[in-house]
């Protein structure tokens, strides 16, 4: 699995804004249809009102292809743009071994 963390930051609340519009017009949902993906969910840290946080994550490189080269990727550039935001990115790609933090867990 591979999981990137997206973070948007803008304006006078325009990353709320954008996650807000990626949400009701169905283009999160269409991303979260599409082959591979495993999440795609926005956060807002507790700290900074005017960033909010993306994590993505896809099965596989070749699911992360396919979604770039997607026609959603023109409807995501527009609202970055409409919005004005600056973006950072964080990537991990995950282990299929035991973990260690497993007793730090509480279920």
């Amino acid at each position: 699995m591979i999981t990137v963390n997206l973070y948007y930051t803008g304006a006078n609340g325009s990353a709320r804004a954008f996650a807000d519009e990626m949400e009701s017009t169905g283009t999160a949902d269409r991303i979260r249809a599409e082959e591979g993906n495993l999440c795609y969910q926005y956060f807002q840290p507790l700290d900074d009102p005017e960033t909010i946080l993306l994590i993505d994550s896809w099965r596989d490189q070749a699911a992360i292809d396919a979604h770039h080269a997607s026609p959603m990727m023109a409807v995501i550039a527009a609202l970055r743009e409409k919005y004005d935001l600056h973006m950072k990115a964080e990537r991990f790609v995950s282990v299929e071994e035991p973990s260690s933090d497993e007793r730090f867990i509480r279920k």
